[in-house]
């Protein structure tokens, strides 16, 4: 091994004598840019011709408000993509989770989602880069939604608690009739709901849904869990919605469709939209069409 990479470097030709200027600071999908101000962006660097929020460097749409001041850093001229990327290859990298929920539990960390990744490995993996970029910002989006931009760990409606026991399953309610109400970022409620998942992660949340609540990596493993397995009110999973063409609001119908589409929660379906759209923004990719339900 050790000859075969020296015969690598030998072979790979020598670098250009002309280095590519420094990175200016990141843009942030956030933050105020006012004419003049340069931010860097998918390896190149860009200058604002006027105030702009929101507006992503390089994609359509934006009005030319940005000007190419071209590569920066190592970037060599080669653009890698709508944004970056983390080293592992998710599609979201913790400085776009961090300005994606900036008041979050210290409990929803970055780190838990990546090893969750590992139980689904076709999430936000699945596809061209912009359909993995949008099919992060779907989950992403929902979640938030769910959990008040993962602030909450728990359902905050007590009284909700002891109506999640089905003690007409044959395995009944081991942890107490009390014990399977909302947690972690789909709020995963309902003892069938915890013994089927815990089924597939090869973990007893049916003896002990309290993991959820306790464990990062688990309660972000039950989210995907549901994102990618079950059709709940849809006729799809959320994964395949996204995946598939069918749009962000086909992920809506299988999370809280009964309930929020068809007119049914208008507000809720908007606000669900709002997330998305504000989270492919800071994926520098766009959201795609059939957002509603």
């Amino acid at each position: 091994m050790a000859a075969a990479a020296a015969s690598l470097a030998i072979a790979l030709p020598a670098a250009s004598a002309s280095a590519a200027a420094p990175c200016a600071a990141p843009w942030a999908a956030s933050a105020v840019y006012t004419g003049g101000a340069t931010v860097s962006h998918n390896g190149r660097n860009w200058g604002a011709k006027w105030w702009t929020q929101g507006e992503t460097p390089g994609t359509t749409g934006t009005w030319g408000v940005w000007a190419d001041q071209g590569a920066c850093g190592d970037g060599g001229g080669t653009d890698p993509g709508p944004g970056p990327v983390d080293p592992s290859g998710f599609v979201v990298t913790e400085a776009q989770f961090n300005e994606m929920f900036p008041n979050r539990s210290a409990f929803y960390t970055y780190a838990g989602l990546k090893a969750a990744l590992a139980a689904y490995p076709g999430f936000a993996n699945t596809g061209s880069d912009t359909v993995k970029r949008r099919e992060a910002a779907a989950f992403l989006a929902n979640v938030s939604h769910e959990t008040g931009g993962l602030v909450h760990v728990v359902e905050q409606n007590t009284a909700n608690y002891p109506h999640y026991c089905d003690a007409a399953q044959p395995y009944g309610c081991p942890a107490g009739q009390a014990a399977y109400y909302g947690r972690g970022p789909i709020q995963l409620s309902w003892n069938f709901n915890y013994k089927a998942a815990g089924d597939a992660l090869g973990i007893n949340l049916l003896a002990n849904p309290h993991l959820v609540e306790r464990d990062a990596a688990v309660a972000w493993k039950t989210a995907l869990w549901y994102w990618n397995t079950q059709n709940g009110p849809g006729t799809m999973t959320a994964h395949a919605a996204m995946v598939n063409g069918a749009g962000f609001g086909e992920t809506i119908r299988s999370i809280n469709g009964s309930l929020e589409c068809n007119g049914g929660n208008p507000a809720q379906v908007q606000s669900r939209i709002d997330a998305y759209q504000r989270f492919t923004r800071v994926l520098g990719v766009d959201p795609g069409g059939n957002l509603g339900c």
